[in-house]
């Protein structure tokens, strides 16, 4: 694995800068091969670098301003040249980073990083990526928040990304896809779901569509990638996040109430601890922005220390890997086949 320079905004996030060096200090413990370019306020960050022994690893850059999670779009872009987070993504596009992370405003995020990466050919709309953990190891969801709506084009543009994405993550040779719906029905969703649905299932587009999937199928893994909008994918994936820690209070609040069950959970020490991994939502963090002209990765804004390591790894993987090639050949594929979405009766 060669080396790799990622670019970092330490600014962004509900927690920034602490959690976003305690999330670097995590990361260089367990991988030696990549460095940092790290965005921000440097006299707020040349300490803590300091304290957790990073200056090896990091060049600061500094930037006065940063973009608050609260800020519209349209605000972060008129005052974005002089942030943290326009530093980050900056340095992508000048090939002196390889990805870059941020933890920071998911909007301001997305408006920036079009303006200054661009769309890939034959992209409408860039899309959201999460990691969900499944029973049959992992699946890739998209939209999860970067669009509220999307038409057939761009749900097929999803799918056709999304697989590719899920090649380079995964290694799987040909993942299947599956499209969001509120039913395995053909009649059944919105004509845009149909109309995206008739295009995959007729057309040549070099997936293997495994047609409708509800969303209790998704964590059962029925397919390696789910295709929704931004919408309904962010929903599935808020209300995933809650379920994971209320059932991880539940099970904590049962083996804690009594003496015997405390013994209990002493004996069964090690499965608790994988069930714990299983059900922390920081061991899947890190969302990529697909269709755009470089790698930029999302963090959960509110992420704790070991997420933002996790988000880290994400990036340094993508940036050893050709998913970039392979998002731009399957976009090459649907743009030369002409493909518009056909009447469905």
């Amino acid at each position: 694995m060669s080396s790799v320079t990622l670019s970092i905004d330490a600014m962004g996030g509900d927690h920034a800068p602490e959690v976003v060096l305690e999330g670097l200090q995590l990361f260089c413990q367990r991988r030696s091969d990549v460095n940092f370019l790290l965005h921000g306020q440097s006299d707020a960050l040349a300490p803590l670098v300091a304290k957790h022994k990073l200056a090896s690893r990091c060049a600061l850059i500094d930037h006065p301003d940063v973009v608050s999670m609260s800020a519209k779009p349209s605000s972060a872009l008129r005052k974005g040249k002089t942030t943290s987070m326009w530093g980050m993504i900056e340095s992508v596009k000048q090939g002196e980073a390889s990805a870059g992370v941020s933890a920071g405003n998911t909007g301001a995020l997305m408006a920036m990083s079009m303006m200054i990466l661009r769309k890939m050919p034959g992209v409408h709309r860039p899309a959201m990526t999460a990691i969900w953990p499944t029973l049959n190891g992992r699946s890739v969801v998209l939209d999860v928040g970067a669009n509220l709506d999307a038409d057939a084009d761009q749900l097929v543009e999803f799918a056709v990304m999304g697989e590719a994405y899920a090649r380079a993550v995964f290694g799987t040779k040909r993942p299947t896809v599956g499209l969001l719906n509120i039913g395995a029905e053909d009649e059944k969703g919105r004509d845009a779901v149909k109309f995206a649905s008739e295009i995959m299932r007729t057309r040549d587009i070099g997936i293997e569509f495994k047609g409708y999937v509800e969303g209790n199928d998704i964590s059962m893994g029925v397919a390696d990638v789910i295709v929704t909008d931004g919408f309904t994918g962010n929903v599935a994936l808020k209300t995933a996040e809650g379920t994971a820690r209320l059932v991880s209070r539940y099970v904590r609040e049962a083996l804690t109430s009594s003496l015997l069950s405390k013994a209990g959970a002493a004996l069964a020490a090690s499965g608790l601890r994988d069930l714990r991994t299983k059900l922390n939502p920081s061991s899947v963090n890190g969302g990529v922005l697909l269709g755009l002209n470089g790698v930029i990765v999302k963090s959960h804004g509110g992420t704790d220390a070991e997420g933002f390591a996790t988000a880290i790894k994400l990036a340094a993987d993508l940036a050893n890997s050709h998913y970039m090639e392979e998002v731009s050949s399957g976009l090459k594929r649907v743009s030369q086949l002409g493909i518009a979405p056909e009447t469905v009766e």
